[in-house]
């Protein structure tokens, strides 16, 4: 197995786009159909992969879920176990509205992967699904290269919680308290980023009708995903939707986002704050016959290291003062440490519990913001 370098996964990120000049290659049904094409081309790399077999009768997961006589809360649970499995994934997103004068939209993003979405813990109220990118790729002559293996991004659902995390700007996030109301009934999804670090949550109930199951969160602040701040220097946060839906051989992803730029005071600026809004739909088509063995060797190999560095995490959300971080996790790549230290656990060295906790700690506390230190913001 070949461990996905630094190097792969900046690539990944941002260049793991089918080649959009291919002759057939995908466009969006709904566009900008007044706009120049070329400056319209989508963005994201030129990258393929070999040949996947997609699932196309409904799986097991789906029938559990709808399984007739079942409480509101398991079939709530079993709605999300549905999203566990391996995946062919897209993404895409569109500027579908422009605020500013003279807004002209951005390239549409498209990006693909194979990723798989482990179960990481279910403890009834409490399940936890950890996406790893497990990608092979076709070089210039048709040779397969790979796997490639990296940690990506990790969804958590608590039933009926009594707070959340919320973002604040600034690579600022704080602990607030979920109304009585909104408790009951409702999972909150707590989103976080390769490193384990805090992205964005929220709370919601969800929806089962007949054949459909789906939960949609509130408006809430994000930080900037790689695929924005790499290219995009004009705004500082999202403040959007998330939706997922279950479907018979997979489930979707929708987010419906406004792009943001803050003033120095960390709120929407005075003047035109909105730049565009942007619609997001990532699809998790279930494939069959892929060989996953790469990714469940470093879920086991690196499973001590990523245990340990949750738990920092979470002590730290769960304190009374905001969570305040020197940089961005991934824009200013402060996950580099972990990410190497892991590497080194896949390729077998030995390192005892106490050293892995100790790592941990020393790691997660490199992040942290220093009192007065002023990052793109200020000081609050």
């Amino acid at each position: 197995m070949r461990i996905f370098s630094l190097v792969l996964f900046a690539w990944v990120m941002t260049a793991a786009a089918e080649d959009a000049k291919t002759p057939g290659a995908r466009q969006y049904t709904f566009a900008w159909g007044f706009v120049d094409g070329s400056r319209m081309e989508p963005r994201g790399g030129t990258t393929k992969g070999p040949p996947v077999k997609l699932v196309t009768e409904p799986t097991e997961d789906f029938k559990r879920l709808q399984e007739p006589g079942l409480s509101s809360f398991e079939r709530d649970r079993r709605a999300i176990l549905a999203m566990a499995g391996g995946y062919r994934t897209s993404f895409d997103f569109l500027e579908v509205a422009g605020f500013t004068k003279g807004f002209k939209p951005d390239r549409p993003y498209q990006s693909w992967a194979t990723e798989r979405v482990y179960v990481l813990e279910d403890r009834d109220q409490f399940i936890a699904l950890q996406h790893l990118l497990v990608m092979s790729i076709l070089d210039k002559d048709g040779k397969v290269q790979g796997p490639f293996v990296t940690k990506h991004w990790r969804q958590d659902w608590q039933y009926q919680p009594a707070d959340q995390f919320v973002y604040r700007g600034d690579n600022t996030w704080q602990r607030v308290r979920v109304p009585e109301d909104s408790q009951r009934g409702a999972w909150r999804q707590s989103v976080y980023q390769v490193d384990d670090s805090p992205r964005y949550s929220g709370v919601a109930r969800w929806q089962h009708f007949g054949n459909l199951s789906s939960w949609e969160s509130p408006e809430g602040w994000r930080p900037l995903p790689r695929r924005e701040f790499s290219v995009r220097n004009d705004y500082h946060v999202l403040i959007g939707t998330n939706r997922h839906i279950i479907l018979p051989t997979g489930w979707v992803h929708e987010q419906q986002n406004l792009k943001v730029a803050l003033g120095e005071d960390d709120k929407p600026r005075a003047a035109e704050p909105v730049i565009a809004r942007e619609f997001g739909y990532n699809r998790y088509e279930r494939i069959q016959e892929f060989d996953w063995s790469a990714g469940d060797r470093y879920l086991a190999s690196t499973a001590p290291l990523w245990k340990a560095v949750r738990k920092e995490w979470a002590d730290l959300i769960a304190g009374e003062q905001p969570l305040r971080l020197r940089a961005a996790p991934d824009k200013d790549q402060l996950f580099i440490p972990l990410f190497e230290h892991a590497e080194k656990l896949v390729e077998g060295e030995k390192v005892s519990t106490a050293a892995t906790a100790a790592f941990a700690a020393k790691a997660v506390a490199d992040y942290l913001r220093e009192p007065g230190q002023i990052t793109g913001g200020i000081e609050r």
